[in-house]
């Protein structure tokens, strides 16, 4: 990565969207990269326009135990005796740890593997039949957008000590120049920096990068994809790194500049252009005027483009399921590089989470339960898509670790260990399967909940309006509107309060909003459309309880100012059920009498989270650790000096919790305690009803450190 603090594409995003280490890249992202042959437009053999696709989503099976069936440079060598072998001791291990959906891992920057192709899919035709000897899905994956190539020998080190998950297999700078596939090019291809005209370049990855705009850069993909169904015929697809890393260097090519003028009729201007590119002194991912309304254009051509290619990826697998990767969806940061999954949400059926990473860091779990539950949402509202949590490990217990966050979660969990993101394999490193099944042979037999049929019981709606993230709009404290989401979150964690997301779509649907009399969380949402504005004021009018966090409705959906703020009009209405707070003021709404939480410790140490959730009409419990202590390898530590998680252990020390369930909100039935982490017992959970609705319930939590379900 670009910053010396990570080794996880999440924690890059994560760091880069604080302000005060994103000086950390600047020596990365803001000056003037190595000069390279200039792109040249290229006339492809047929402009490819995207077709139409089924509505969707196409979900002919769902994933509920994935696991990354990795991939090493030996297996190219298929089908010598000994890959065929290894094909089949591996795919009786998935079958063993309950596996029923496995996602290739390697090979990753597909086009890097042109020459190869025959024994790639030879390979992994091989490895589909044998998992369907087991009934386990093989799910494609791989990046089509970019290639490795490393500039000058420091960058060539710097990849192979910091991305051997890729299994590095590139050309050279010689053979780079005629590199094609299909009789494309691959340097007539590639964006084009718009500072000084070389091939677009992600200095985090030391990959060129393919422009999605480009006709023949689409023609080459579609035709592969073509090719990878026909000899391969994987059962889904995770078609990756829909998004640019380049970012905001790029990309100047003809295709793209036609595209903006034809799309939103602005030109691209000169890079000098500090009305539209910003201060560019700053790290690449603070560059641009957002007050400039051609540059927030420009984000939505790109975000656009991106959208566009995953249509036509879609239009060539037909029914199977789609999904890409999104290590996260809120900050503003992440318009410098479009990734942007509510934008592309529409084409994919499956919907998958970046999680906890490798190293001791990854306890402190709760500021990425916004993100999970936003995803989910997006997943929901996709037609009850599965969503995905994906967490990566070196160890078993960080494997239990990222199983029991999609527990908790209501979502499917795929494991995948990365020791090859570490310079070295360690010695005692562990396999998927090995790692995977402690916790998928116990949730077989003692808790085999259905993820799917599960509905969390939301006690408040957290509203996450897109087109302030859209429109980088940030409020008087310099705050952007997702921090304050976030914080929403966190406190809603702590306090045991369900909530759930009400996204930029919803919050137009004035009926969606009084469907429901749970109380509505307005912070610092500044870039309000007049559908939403009317929503809302509707669903006020009849007596809907909404908090309110000032700034609201400065700025309408495309960014513009408005002449006076939205606020005003609502305060002048003066609804019963509009409360002007603070930011995370939940523990003071709780105070004054204004919210009553369903669920509420009386006894025992805090640190203990609790999720509700409705299955089928019986209420289980999760319980997640919040006060895990990691436990580091003596030795190893990842690219960012960062030790290894090895083993977890707990600061609570009080384990003996008394709870109180109003029952009215949270129906409940009796219960039985239990964890992966005290094998088969099943406490019966002491319940004492009272005459007031309210149940008090009893649990022992003792030798139990990460992760409990009463059910």
């Amino acid at each position: 990565m670009a910053t010396n603090k990570s080794n996880s594409r999440r924690e890059f995003i994560r760091m880069l969207s604080l302000s005060g280490l994103g000086i950390g890249v600047a020596g990365s992202f803001a000056g003037t990269l190595p000069p390279g042959a200039a792109a040249q437009p290229v006339v492809p053999n047929r402009i490819i326009a995207p077709q139409n696709i089924p509505p969707g989503p196409d979900v002919p099976f769902v994933p509920r135990r994935v696991a990354s069936w990795w991939c090493t440079l030996e297996d190219l060598l298929w089908s010598q005796k000994k890959i065929t072998d290894k094909i089949k001791r591996r795919a009786a291990g998935f079958a063993e740890a309950d596996i029923d959906t496995a996602v290739s891992f390697g090979f990753h920057i597909r086009f890097d593997f042109a020459n190869y192709f025959g024994q790639l899919h030879g390979y992994l035709a091989d490895v589909r039949e044998e998992l369907h000897q087991y009934n386990i899905k093989f799910i494609e994956h791989y990046s089509c957008n970019h290639v490795e190539r490393p500039r000058g020998e420091a960058e060539f080190r710097k990849l192979h000590k910091r991305q051997r998950h890729h299994t590095l297999l590139f050309h050279d700078p010689v053979a780079a120049k005629h590199a094609q596939y299909e009789g494309h090019l691959f340097h007539d291809l590639c964006e084009t920096d718009i500072r000084d005209g070389s091939r677009g370049y992600a200095l985090q990855y030391q990959m060129e990068t393919f422009c999605h705009n480009n006709p023949g850069f689409l023609d080459m993909h579609r035709k592969y994809l073509e090719r990878l169904e026909k000899e391969v015929g994987h059962d889904g697809y995770q078609v990756d790194d829909m998004c640019n890393y380049a970012g905001l260097t790029t990309c100047g090519c003809k295709y793209c500049r036609e595209r903006f003028r034809r799309d939103y009729g602005h030109e691209i201007p000169p890079f000098e252009d500090k009305s539209f590119f910003g201060d560019t002194s700053k790290p690449m991912l603070q560059w641009g005027n957002y007050e400039n309304p051609a540059f927030r254009d420009w984000l939505k051509m790109k975000d656009d483009s991106i959208a566009d290619h995953v249509q036509m990826v879609k239009s060539v697998i037909g029914r199977k399921p789609l999904m890409t990767c999104c290590s996260s969806t809120g900050p503003i940061v992440l318009n410098a590089i479009s990734l942007n999954l509510e934008r592309i949400a529409k084409h994919v059926d499956f919907f998958m989470l970046e999680n906890v990473g490798t190293n001791i860091r990854c306890v402190d779990w709760m500021e990425k339960d916004a993100e999970a539950l936003q995803q989910k949402d997006i997943a929901e509202k996709r037609g009850h898509s599965p969503a995905i949590a994906l967490s990566y490990t070196i160890y078993e217990e960080g494997g239990y670790l990222g199983w029991s966050l999609a527990r908790f979660w209501g979502v499917a969990n795929w494991i995948s260990t990365l020791e090859m993101r570490l310079e070295e394999d360690p010695v005692d490193a562990a396999s998927n399967e090995d790692v995977a099944r402690p916790s998928n042979n116990w949730e077989k037999q003692y808790s085999d909940l259905d993820y799917m049929e599960g509905k969390d019981i939301a006690e408040v709606r957290l509203a996450y309006n897109n087109f302030c993230k859209a429109n980088g709009w940030k409020g008087p404290d310099g705050k952007e509107h997702w921090t304050k989401v976030r914080e929403w979150s966190e406190q809603f964690i702590e306090h045991n309060t369900g909530y759930r997301f009400v996204r930029y779509e919803e919050l137009a649907d004035a009926d969606a909003l009084c469907a429901e009399e749970t109380p509505l969380v307005l912070d610092s949402m500044g870039c309000v459309s007049d559908p939403q504005f009317h929503a809302i004021s509707t669903y006020l009018s009849k007596n809907g309880t909404a908090w309110l966090v000032l700034p609201f409705g400065t700025h309408d959906e495309k960014g513009f100012r408005r002449k006076s703020p939205l606020s005003e009009t609502l305060l002048k209405k003066k609804y019963r059920g509009l409360h002007i707070v603070k930011t995370a003021a939940l523990e003071q709404l709780i105070s004054e009498g204004k919210f009553s939480p369903a669920i509420r410790q009386t006894a025992g140490d805090r640190g203990w989270a609790i999720r509700a959730r409705d299955h089928k009409g019986k209420t289980v419990l999760h319980f997640m650790n919040t006060a895990m202590k990691p436990v580091p390898h003596p030795d190893i530590r990842d690219m960012g000096n960062v030790p290894i998680l090895k083993q977890i252990t707990s600061a609570i020390q009080d384990n003996r919790l008394q709870i109180e369930i109003d029952t009215a909100k949270i129906p409940l039935s009796s219960l039985h305690l239990l964890s992966p982490e005290t094998g088969g017992r099943q406490t019966p959970v002491e319940i004492r009803r009272k005459n007031n609705g309210m149940a008090v319930l009893q649990l022992n939590l003792e030798n139990m450190k990460i992760y409990a379900v009463a059910q």
